[in-house]
């Protein structure tokens, strides 16, 4: 037997070369590790089980392993593996690890590449002395659920029947599966005529499972019905079945029901097989009061009246599908309904009095469902999409198949007071929820280590649907800063993680929900689309969604459609960028050969935020694109560098042309320009003749080589002197976004009066050219331009701006003269600064009197940039107060965290409110993101050291990454200020 898939420290792959003696070499290479017998065993559920020691002897298992053996015969065992291919071995291993727990003693170990040559033991840090996770066992699999459920929406309580369709796969007595916070109160198996009861119902909290034990042995290859009734609470956590408060038009407070699954929460309402490849079909009925609005994946099909003012709602079957995507809703709502062009009902529901602010977003929605059945060219496959807006949701939004939920202020358009930066970013979340009913609802990852199938491809797809519907937002130049600038800044610490990353126990799931995933995925996808073109890459995703719709996919699949599709190689080349943590920098040289020709240098090295030499021996396949002086909007040259060092050769190049490397900020790496290279570019970028992606790429670029100690701050800020002539938005957001870094690490100075100077100085001519007043045809770029600049000369106390802005703020106040939604949070700091108490009250009393969540964001949000710590501290505890909502708080005292003056207080508050906050937000990305925020803006060795001992001693499952993440940060923040303080204030304090 050839249990030859793992390597470098597993004592089976020792056995089993010893017990072949003379295998001689191997070769281990992703892209064929998905080989036709991993999809014979993964085809169904049933066959990944039954007789799986039979299987392993099989025909077809030893001669797949003896081509597998053929095939890589190019490295000898024991030979140090290259880098580039050691993650290949770990997903390779991932894959076989089913077949090795069955020829192995090694049951239960999980090995993972690590940052050398060498495999490691993968262990969950929060959890050290647990046993290692185990998926559930596939002896029985569900078919179909027939599920009932009954809220009680005054006792925040739930009744729940469900009668499960299972095959039994293998001869088994126990059925495991998943239950977590439910009590299961009776359970019946119906086998033939047989009716079972278990004799023992085990619960494992750990596992978030229970065990039913039967006396007698369940046959494999029989179907039965496993009946059973459960309880629960409506909790108020944001996840599983939750209640979610709203008010009454009069002012009533009432609850609704609402469902959050994703990742591993449907568990928490049913028993449930509940992990992405056990699919299955659902009947779903519910028992509400009747004057509340019932809503499921599927339309209604059935109405039953009852006794005490209930009613049965029975909703149509499913398609086959994963438990996260079941959904439901239970409350009162208003909804606005259209129809699309290929005729699917679309409807979306808004809190009773508002549905006229669900019109845009129904208005995207039909819009959205042709194109993509046009991009896909596969219909939608169901006969509605519901829209629904949640008070309390703690996501943004959430895709469940034909029922999408939504915040509030990511669906809810009121014409008077959303801002055009709110509208837009409700156009791309609509736009991505949409997609991933395709790409995550028909096709589904087969397991959550491939969650950026689901959210990177989202995350691009949802910017070519808003390009489509609305191009004068000229939405891919704003990819770059939204996606790409924040991907690479993340992926540049030593604390990133790859792409695609093992998953065992849930708690470390939501962990993942991060810009690797969703910005990192997008970006390599963008890249990946702009290498093998726009008409390759749509025949490519027909070919994967047609041939795994209704089915679980590898990230290896979409490889392989999108080769097919385009007979380039996609595998090779993206391979290394899923597998491997970080990105290249690509150093260009130029010299030039004659009148007409220049030599390119090429070398690539691992990206490292803090200069120092990568961990490891890194090389990726880097598609690189080349534009010159002669045509800056045109490619003059596309080659793959796949090597540490190359040389190309540029035709028709005078000795005074510039050369651009990753035109259009394409390439998921950074570019680092010789001297006499980057001269050559800024005429070019003064005289705004570069492209604005490549005018943004450049200072990004600039300021990241910066914070690596390979240039100067001062050096930097000149080169922004390049920039005073720009009038480009998303080129604006990139110098801000530098300017906010290099912000915080002065708030650690007594420099930020000559900071505010420098800004001011480099905002003000923008700002005058805009006015406060939006002109007549005025483009969207130019609103979004003037609410940025303002805001930062707001922050950097702007004499002028900040005495217009609290004029406008009172004539808003008392009335008169409203300000527009985009330019409010630039007029609330203004006055919030340096408000006194008198300023404070008023702002909460504007916040108690709208009931739009989203200016009801705008304002406590605001109030974060209070300079009186005792006033920040009354805001810390307004935000922890009933007033502002649970998913809301968190947002609130992270403003007051970034605010320099709130930075330790805020620090000081989570210490002592540890507890609380955990029990809130456990199993939530919302307490990453508050941990986050309020730690990584230190910037000394001591708060890094004392950090890192507080997460050591208190446990926050699920936020390990985040808490060394945000470590590294203040170290870097600690070694910038020391590294460049002294040339930096030289240079601020002569401007």
């Amino acid at each position: 037997m050839y249990a030859n898939v793992l390597k470098a420290g597993c004592r089976t792959a020792a056995h089993a070369w010893k017990f072949k003696n003379e295998l001689g070499k191997l070769r281990l290479d992703l892209a064929k590790a998905n080989t036709e017998f991993t999809h014979h065993l993964l085809k169904e559920n049933c066959h990944l089980t039954e007789h799986l020691d039979t299987v392993i002897s099989s025909k077809q298992y030893v001669k797949q392993q003896k081509q597998f053996y053929r095939d890589y015969s190019s490295l000898s065992y024991g030979a140090p593996l290259k880098y580039t291919e050691a993650p290949l071995l770990g997903d390779l291993c991932q894959k076989y690890g089913f077949v090795i727990t069955r020829t192995s003693a090694d049951v239960g170990l999980n090995y993972v590449a690590t940052g050398g040559h060498r495999f490691e033991q993968r262990r969950n840090m929060s959890t050290p002395a647990q046993k290692e996770f185990k998926r559930l066992p596939t002896n029985v699999v569900p078919t179909h659920y027939d599920l009932e459920l009954q809220p009680n929406l005054e006792a925040f309580t739930f009744e729940g029947t469900t009668s499960v369709h299972i095959n039994i796969c293998e001869p088994t007595k126990c059925i495991t599966l998943n239950a977590l916070d439910i009590k299961i109160k009776t359970v019946e198996l119906v086998i033939n005529d047989d009716k079972l009861t278990p004799n023992n119902i085990s619960y494992s909290t750990d596992n978030e499972t229970v065990m039913l034990t039967f006396d007698k042995e369940l046959s494999a290859g029989a179907t039965g019905v496993l009946k059973m009734t459960f309880s629960g609470e409506l909790n108020d956590k944001m996840k599983g079945f939750y209640r979610s408060k709203y008010f009454t038009p009069g002012g009533e407070e009432r609850y609704a029901g609402v469902t959050q699954f994703e990742a591993t929460d449907a568990r928490r309402c049913f028993p449930c097989w509940d992990e992405p490849a056990i699919k299955a079909t659902f009947d779903i009925s519910l028992v509400v009061p009747m004057d509340r609005v019932a809503l499921s994946n599927m339309p209604e099909n059935k109405e039953q009246n009852l006794e005490n003012n209930l009613r049965r709602i029975c909703f149509d079957r499913t398609p086959i599908m994963s438990t996260y995507l079941v959904a439901v809703v239970v409350g009162e709502y208003d909804h606005v309904e259209g129809k699309s062009e290929d005729g699917i009902i679309v409807r979306v529901f808004t809190p009773i009095g508002k549905k006229e602010q669900g019109v845009f977003a129904l208005e995207v929605a039909t819009k959205v469902l042709p194109y993509y059945k046009s991009y896909f060219n596969i219909a939608y496959p169901l006969p509605k999409m519901d829209l629904i807006a949640i008070s309390d949701f703690s996501a943004g939004a959430m895709e469940n198949w034909g029922l999408v939920t939504y915040r509030e202020t990511f669906v809810l358009v009121d014409p008077k007071n959303t801002s055009l930066m709110r509208k837009q970013s409700i156009a791309l979340t609509v736009g991505h929820e949409i997609a991933h009913q395709w790409f995550g609802n028909l096709v589904t990852m087969e397991w959550w280590t491939h969650l950026w199938l689901n959210e990177g491809y989202a995350s691009f797809v949802e910017f070519l649907c808003v390009n489509h519907l609305f191009p004068e937002y000229d939405i891919w130049t704003q990819f770059v800063t939204d996606m790409y600038t924040r991907a690479l800044e993340l992926d540049s610490l030593k604390n990133s993680h790859p792409i695609e990353v093992p998953v065992g126990h849930p708690c470390e799931i939501d962990e993942i929900f991060d810009e690797i995933s969703y910005n990192k995925g997008a970006s390599v996808i963008r890249m990946l689309h702009d290498y093998i073109g726009e008409e390759d890459f749509r025949k490519g995703m027909n070919i994967y969604l047609t041939r795994h719709q209704y089915k679980n996919t590898f990230t290896e699949d979409l490889w392989a459609a999108l080769q097919e599709a385009s007979s380039k190689p996609v595998a090779k080349v993206m391979s290394t960028w899923i597998k491997l943590k970080g990105f290249p920098v690509v150093s260009v040289e130029s010299v030039q050969k004659g009148d007409n020709q220049r030599l390119l240098k090429l070398t690539q090295t691992k990206f490292t935020a803090d200069g120092t030499a990568p961990d490891g021996d890194y090389t990726w396949v880097i598609p690189v694109t080349v534009s010159t002086s002669r045509d800056p909007t045109k490619i003059a040259k596309t080659f793959l560098l796949d090597q540490k060092s190359m040389e190309v050769v540029l035709d028709d190049v005078s000795a005074d042309d510039w050369v651009k490397i990753n035109p259009g900020t394409v390439g998921f790496y950074r570019t680092r320009y010789s001297k006499e290279m980057l001269e050559k570019l800024l005429p070019a970028v003064r005289q705004m003749v570069l492209p604005p992606l490549d005018r943004l790429g450049l200072i990004d670029d600039m300021f990241a080589m910066v914070q690596a100690g390979q240039a100067s701050t001062a050096e930097v800020l000149q080169l922004i002197d390049s920039y005073r002539n720009e009038t480009n938005y998303t080129v604006w957001t990139a110098i801000t976004n530098s300017l906010a870094n290099l912000h915080i690490l002065i708030s650690h100075t007594d420099l930020m009066e000559h900071f505010n100077r420098y800004g001011e100085k480099l905002y003000r001519p923008v700002a005058d050219r805009l006015g406060w007043n939006v002109r007549e045809n005025e483009n969207h770029l130019d609103t979004l331009l003037r609410s940025l600049v303002l805001s930062r000369l707001v922050s950097f106390r702007s004499k002028g701006v900040i005495a217009e802005a609290q004029k406008r703020f009172r004539a808003h106040a008392d009335g008169q003269n409203p300000i527009p939604a985009d330019l409010r949070s630039t007029c609330y700091k203004a006055v919030l600064q340096d408000g006194d108490e008198q300023i404070f009250n008023e702002m909460l009393q504007l916040y108690r009197s709208t009931d739009l969540h989203e200016e009801q964001d705008r304002i406590s949000r605001a109030l974060g940039c209070i300079g009186n710590v005792t006033l920040l501290r009354k805001v810390i505890d307004f935000a922890m107060s009933g007033e502002v909502r649970a998913q809301d708080s968190v947002f609130v005292i992270v403003a007051v965290a970034v605010n320099p003056k709130g930075r330790d207080l805020a620090w000081e508050f989570f210490k002592e409110n540890n507890q609380k906050l955990l029990q809130q937000y456990q199993g939530c990305s919302l307490l990453a993101r508050l941990i986050k925020y309020l730690i990584e803006n230190f910037a000394s060795e001591e708060r890094a050291v004392e950090i890192e001992n507080y997460f050591k001693i208190n446990q926050f499952p699920g936020t390990e990454r985040t808490v060394s993440q945000a470590v590294e940060t203040i170290r870097l923040n600690s070694n910038w200020l020391k590294r460049d303080l002294d040339s930096l204030t030289t240079y601020l304090k002569s401007q």
